[in-house]
């Protein structure tokens, strides 16, 4: 199969960007830029224009007047043009959307205390408006076919992300966050899981549904699941109905969390503390956290995925116990030749690999090999490796995925689910205090 798509569209957005590059550089939109607020960011629009620009530009010009034959290339080159397409729309919403939104708010007035205003209680910052943009782009118009292969690299960016976050935390921070997140996560993941095995039973759900499905509520999402799925035997079906009760459920999560946090007042290691233990899916709790604080040092991801990671380390301890629970089940039932599964080599083959890049890029950082200037520059790419995932996150929740969810899992997960968001938002109130 050939994927490259003969289309002017990457040339086309390569060549808007060169043309953006050469009207920041030259001051020819300064009055636009001071109108937002953003006259800091100058230096950034142009560089990263002229850079994405021109990859864009020569990438255009091989999908436009080349000549494609199946093959790797032929497969990651025409990935450029989708992610170009995710960047653009990023670029967007960081530059212009945002910091717009933000002088409409500014301009109607305070609405919850002399200095906070609408889109600081409603979230309205360049993470939520960029996933409701891929949202609105995948439901209401469509992916463009030229773009449709290189959507698939946002997760690429969200994990790329991950892993350079492991460059911000010192081994104090790690340690303190480390006690926390075990505690909690080992709480809240066993328990969900248990409740999530104990009321599918009493609702007589088959044992292959209920273990997968209890893996992906339990610790952390799609990734669970998929790796859960061959231990407990689990139908595509089935796969698919938890992986849709983990996204209905996460994208109302992702969006309604960080409300309530600026309601309650919530501090960045409070918020992401809750958001990491509440949220089911990995990217969502991303979402949130930098939903919550989009700007800064960026503590609540930081605290935030310090709780998901350590959700991904139960992986294997999960897996082993869907594994004897499943045999154990279905011999009880009195089903015939139940064998246990290599659960050895579906943890090796499933277990994510970005959680060990992340404690390697950490181990570096220990040994003092990034020098303090080098920190700037990781944290502002960290913040448009996730810009660039969320927005792509965006463009593959589609509202007929969301409907095609089951009944039973969905009773089931949004049941547990509002238990472990309400249970660990009390917890977290009234045991986490400290800010890092």
């Amino acid at each position: 199969m050939v994927y490259t798509r003969k289309s002017p569209a990457l040339l086309i957005l390569g060549v808007i960007l060169l043309v953006h590059g050469f009207l920041i550089g030259g001051g020819y939109l300064g009055g636009i830029l001071k109108y937002l607020g953003i006259e800091k960011a100058a230096a950034e629009m142009t560089n990263l224009s002229y850079a994405f620009g021109g990859i864009a530009a020569i990438f255009g010009l091989w999908h436009w007047f080349g000549s494609h034959k199946e093959g790797r290339l032929d497969y990651y080159s025409s990935s450029v043009a989708g992610g170009t397409f995710i960047l653009f729309l990023a670029m967007i919403v960081k530059w212009y959307l945002d910091p717009w939104v933000a002088v409409v708010s500014h301009a109607i007035g305070p609405v919850a205390g002399p200095r906070f205003y609408l889109h600081q209680v409603l979230g309205l910052n360049y993470i939520v408006l960029g996933i409701v943009l891929g949202m609105l782009i995948v439901n209401v118009f469509r992916i463009p076919d030229w773009a449709q292969n290189g959507v698939r690299l946002s997760r690429l960016g969200l994990k790329s992300g991950v892993i350079l976050l492991g460059t911000l935390y010192s081994v104090t921070e790690l340690a303190k966050l480390g006690q926390l997140s075990v505690v909690m996560i080992g709480v809240f993941v066993l328990g969900s899981m248990w409740l999530v095995l104990l009321i599918g039973a009493r609702r007589k759900a088959s044992n292959s549904m209920v273990g997968v499905l209890s893996a992906g509520v339990g610790v952390c999402g799609v990734s669970a699941a998929v790796a859960a799925a061959p231990v407990v035997k689990a139908t595509s079906e089935e796969i698919a109905y938890t992986i849709g009760t983990v996204l209905v459920f996460g994208v109302i999560c992702m969006f309604l969390f960080p409300i309530i946090g600026h309601t309650l007042g919530m501090n960045y290691t409070q918020f992401g503390a809750w958001a990491g233990t509440g949220i089911l899916n990995s990217a969502q709790v991303a979402g949130a956290s930098l939903a919550y604080q989009p700007t800064g040092n960026l503590e609540t991801l930081k605290v935030g995925e310090i709780f998901n990671i350590t959700r991904v380390l139960f992986l294997p301890i999960i897996v082993v116990w869907l594994a004897v629970w499943y045999v154990r089940r279905e011999t009880a039932a009195g089903a015939k030749n139940v064998q246990m599964a290599n659960t050895g080599q579906i943890i090796f083959e499933k277990f994510p690999v970005f959680v060990l890049g992340f404690i390697l890029m950490f181990a570096l950082t220990s040994t003092g090999i990034f020098t303090p200037k080098m920190i700037p520059f990781f944290r502002a790419w960290i913040v448009w490796l996730f810009a660039f995932g969320l927005t792509g996150l965006g463009m593959q929740i589609t509202f007929a995925a969301m409907r095609q969810t089951g009944g039973e899992p969905l009773v089931i997960g949004s049941v547990v689910g509002i238990i472990k968001a309400v249970l660990s938002l009390i917890v977290v109130l009234l045991l986490v205090r400290e800010s890092i």
